[in-house]
């Protein structure tokens, strides 16, 4: 599956571009519209957030590039099986560092993320 590699590598540097630009239109263009991102809450417990949720909060939030932070994007594993691929990525939005598993899908012949887990290490 090492053909899949670059198309994956593709969907993370778009992912980074975005968190660092704060861009919902370019988040939007690599997840799936039914996917949504999950996290523990700040009471505790696993909060799951549709796409569309995430995605408007994303427009109202500052971006690390017009606050002049510097980038720290790294992929730190791609592990594929067949039409299915995790992505594990550490991304930094200050002053938050995250780690995000990835879940892609090869939908019609192009991958798309399909779930969104996350933790921030602060």
């Amino acid at each position: 599956m090492d053909s899949e590699i670059p198309a994956l590598r593709s969907i993370a540097q778009t992912y980074f571009d975005a968190a660092y630009e704060m861009d919902a239109e370019k988040f939007a263009s690599v997840f799936h519209p039914s996917s949504s991102v999950t996290k523990i809450g700040e009471d505790g417990n696993v909060s799951v957030t549709p796409i569309a949720t995430w995605l408007a909060a994303v427009r109202s939030m500052k971006a690390p590039k017009q606050q002049g932070f510097e980038r720290d994007d790294q992929i730190l594993s791609i592990d594929v099986e067949k039409e299915l691929a995790v992505l594990k990525v550490k991304l930094q939005v200050p002053p938050r560092v995250f780690t995000d598993m990835l879940s892609c899908l090869k939908v019609h012949g192009t991958w798309k993320i399909v779930q969104k887990v996350m933790i921030s290490n602060t």
